[in-house]
């Protein structure tokens, strides 16, 4: 049974699903989906244009679906989409996209910590954890599994790879590799997040493959396209060594070192 507090303004052009909580106080805008089994706590605003999925969880003070922070955004329609049974906690403010992409989305299952932001057109894959106070620029792409520790700034149109391990207090300006750890300020990278693949279930012998490419590609005399080439072979063979290849050899804003 959906349960709306009698504080809350709700607008007529919003669609909730079946079990959704509406707490003290909160505020839904027109053109808002809200799927079954959500909870929004106490003053929370999803404002417009915005799809919330199954089982979510939406932390006080929390604002979903505010216009983008960009001073070329004229009001045009855009959208942010976040997946089912994510959890979204106090005082985070996830914006909706620009023309330049038209959505800002965020998987199934991620973990949104307190006073996150996420900024215009970000692409946050599932399962993604964002501890405390994690501020992610516009265009940043998260990949599914990462982790990014409290109080992170990440650069605008930054990647952080499948399973990658960011430290808080970081500063990322540049691409973090799959299945990396980075740390610092500036960021740095330290190995690979050996217990975060672990815990994914990848076997032994893929992690070993994945630890000789990482080590190829950054702790070798060659050069990033000369380890690309050597591990073309191996790439074909064990999908998670051709993905962090393919990522390396795509890299726009250049990979942490």
């Amino acid at each position: 049974m959906t349960r709306i507090h009698r504080t809350a303004v709700i607008d007529s052009r919003a669609h909730l699903g079946d079990g959704v909580v509406i707490g003290p106080y909160a505020v839904v805008g027109p053109d808002v989906s809200i799927g079954p089994e959500t909870t929004l706590g106490t003053h929370a605003v999803v404002e417009r244009n915005t799809r919330l999925g199954s089982g979510c969880y939406v932390g006080t003070g929390t604002v979903l679906g505010s216009p983008p922070q960009d001073r070329r955004y004229d009001d045009e329609p855009t959208w942010l989409e976040v997946g089912d049974e994510t959890q979204i906690r106090e005082h985070s403010t996830l914006n909706r996209g620009t023309t330049a992409r038209g959505i800002t989305r965020v998987g199934r299952r991620c973990y949104i910590m307190s006073y996150v932001h996420v900024a215009h057109d970000c692409a946050i894959e599932d399962e993604v954890t964002l501890a405390n106070g994690v501020q992610l620029a516009g265009h940043v792409r998260v990949e599914r599994g990462a982790s990014v520790g409290g109080l992170t700034p990440v650069h605008q149109f930054v990647r952080i790879g499948t399973l990658a391990f960011v430290g808080g207090a970081s500063r990322v300006s540049q691409d973090v590799p799959p299945y990396a750890r980075a740390s610092g300020n500036p960021c740095k990278l330290y190995g690979i997040n050996t217990i975060g693949l672990t815990r994914a279930g990848l076997s032994a012998d893929t992690r070993q493959a994945v630890k000789r490419a990482y080590r190829l590609l950054f702790n070798s005399d060659l050069t990033v396209p000369e380890a690309v080439d050597l591990l073309r072979d191996r790439a074909r063979e064990v999908p998670e060594v051709g993905h962090l290849v393919d990522f390396v050899s795509r890299s726009e804003r250049g990979v942490l070192v």
